[in-house]
């Protein structure tokens, strides 16, 4: 058998980690990767560093042994006129301008020889997914294993391990190629400040974060729900540290899934970081694979009624290398079964009094926003 830390771009033939198989017909996955973004690399220790792929990759690679087929798309740059979209151009410009050389954007965010030539493929090839998902007929899961991740990069400026905005970037092609509604999804433990900027006053993207809070980047309050024609399409569900696969799982009940019903997304796409997870050292959250493989199956009974199952899943961040794996293992299993498939949920009775009044503030807040639209 291969080794799984060399199965980057091959299809596996067996697996003896994952210790089960999928169930009948399961979707096919097209998988986004390349070797150019294990280049960004920092000089010295950074927990946003090339190993993290490799933990991706065995994910993807336990679940291709599994049974899950796969199909790799080709790779590319994403053109200026894209990145000109999600961002101002003089910072797009600026960045370009230091490809080759190393630099840093602000304390947490650094850029190594082939970081902006990394950049601009991650950017493009999560563009190009998107394209592949919306124009075929089987409507196939998405997956982009994608470094630098994205969803802290607002329209001028770079910040938290981020350069160009991935998700902000997939969500503009989405448009183009005539779609009206897309969801963008993202339970990073870190609230998405970029995202949320980028489609602040946009009403065709509907950006949903639930994520830690207060902690970095610091915004992500259930107050900030968009302005002008994105009012309401903004949708903040900050939770205290500590909570774990209950409150993820009755928040997705309670917020996420009426949100996606009332506005009935051509296309999800899921900003997914995995350091909510109870091992992360970057967080305090108690999130377990099992959790996320929850919400995924909560995003895919949505996609499954508006957006003809049609999913984008972005890796954003995820610090513990084996949680990482275990986690997006198990997002995948979920996204590739039938929504339908029954599984064990967490037991709603782990939510206490205070994190079930966040949950219910921020459906309060984001249903008063969008119904006053």
């Amino acid at each position: 058998m291969r080794n799984a830390e060399d199965v980057d771009f091959m299809t596996a033939a067996g697996d003896a980690k994952s210790g089960r198989t999928i169930g009948q017909n399961p979707r096919t996955i097209l998988v986004a990767d390349d070797r150019l973004f294990d280049e960004h690399r920092p000089r010295g220790y950074h927990p946003e560093r090339p190993e993290r792929l490799g933990a991706a990759r065995r994910a993807l690679f336990r679940a291709e042994t599994a049974g899950i087929p796969t199909h790799r798309i080709e790779t590319r740059d994403a053109a200026l006129e894209q990145l000109y979209e999600a961002h101002d151009r003089g910072y797009v410009d600026a960045l370009v301008a230091i490809s080759g050389r190393e630099a840093r954007v602000d304390a947490d965010t650094y850029v190594g020889v082939h970081s902006i030539e990394a950049a601009r493929r991650a950017a493009g090839s999560a563009s190009a997914l998107v394209e592949h998902i919306i124009d075929s007929p089987e409507a196939p899961l998405g997956l982009a294993l994608l470094r630098p991740p994205g969803h802290h990069a607002t329209r001028d400026t770079g910040m938290g391990f981020c350069l160009f905005n991935n998700a902000a970037v997939a969500a503009y092609s989405a448009l183009k190629k005539g779609l009206s509604r897309v969801a963008i999804i993202d339970w990073d433990v870190h609230h998405g400040n970029g995202t949320q900027d980028i489609f602040w006053n946009d009403g065709r993207v509907l950006y949903l974060s639930l994520h830690q809070f207060p902690f970095y980047p610091g915004t992500g309050a259930a107050e900030e729900v968009g302005e002008g024609e994105g009012k309401g399409a903004t949708v903040n569900v900050p939770l205290s540290a500590g909570a774990g696969d209950a409150v993820y799982t009755s928040a997705f009940h309670e917020v996420v899934e009426p949100v996606l019903h009332d506005f009935a997304p051509e296309l999800i796409i899921v900003s997914a970081g995995f350091d909510a997870h109870e091992r992360d050292p970057l967080a305090s959250m108690r999130v377990t694979a099992e959790g996320y493989a929850c919400m995924a199956r909560s995003i895919s009974r949505a996609a499954a009624s508006s957006a003809k199952s049609r999913i984008a899943v972005l890796l954003e961040g995820g610090y513990d290398l084996g949680a990482l794996e275990d986690s997006l293992f198990e997002t995948l299993s979920a996204f590739t079964t039938s929504p339908g498939t029954a599984a064990r949920e967490p037991a709603f009775d782990e939510v206490t009094p205070a994190q079930r009044r966040e949950i219910s503030d921020a459906r309060r807040i984001a249903h008063r926003a969008y119904r006053s639209v």
